[in-house]
């Protein structure tokens, strides 16, 4: 997969269809499987397919609010400071400077949509983490790119 930068644009009109990803890119991130569906300087959006054990341990966006929609399984959320979980149909909103983490604890694979206003630098930074295994090297790359993380100890439970 290339990592070359990704310009985000003026939201373009069109449909994506369920088995495309936007641009071609699919990545490998942290064991999960994100497949765009939309970038642009106003939005960004992936689907995520998310293994049973794996998850996305505490971080904050400093400049965007995410979301999460899910469409199959239960997340276990690190939310506002307490844990909590989200089912098939819910609808996640963790606004900008909240941290937050995401995990799936369940025998079975959880799929979701989740996107970030404005797009940010998220597409690049997934484009760089693309089958990074060194959580330092996520650290720093995530630093760089708009997400930071946040000590490990720093949320008991994480």
């Amino acid at each position: 997969m290339s990592t070359e930068e990704i310009i985000l644009g003026d939201l373009p009109a069109g449909i994506v269809r369920a088995d495309e990803a936007y641009g071609d890119r699919v990545w490998n991130v942290l064991g999960h499987t994100y497949t765009t569906k939309i970038e642009s300087a106003s939005t960004y959006s992936w689907l995520s397919f998310d293994p049973a054990g794996t998850g996305v341990p505490p971080h904050v966006h400093p400049t965007q609010d995410e979301f999460i929609y899910v469409f199959e399984g239960v997340y276990t959320l690190y939310l506002d400071g307490q844990w909590t979980t989200a089912g098939p149909g819910d609808l996640v909103q963790m606004p900008r400077n909240l941290p937050h983490a995401y995990y799936n604890k369940q025998e079975s694979d959880a799929k979701s949509l989740f996107w970030v206003s404005p797009g940010g630098k998220l597409a690049n930074l997934f484009s760089l983490l693309h089958n990074v295994t060194d959580p330092e090297e996520v650290v720093r790359l995530s630093a760089a790119n708009g997400v930071d993380f946040l000590a490990p100890g720093t949320v008991e439970g994480a």
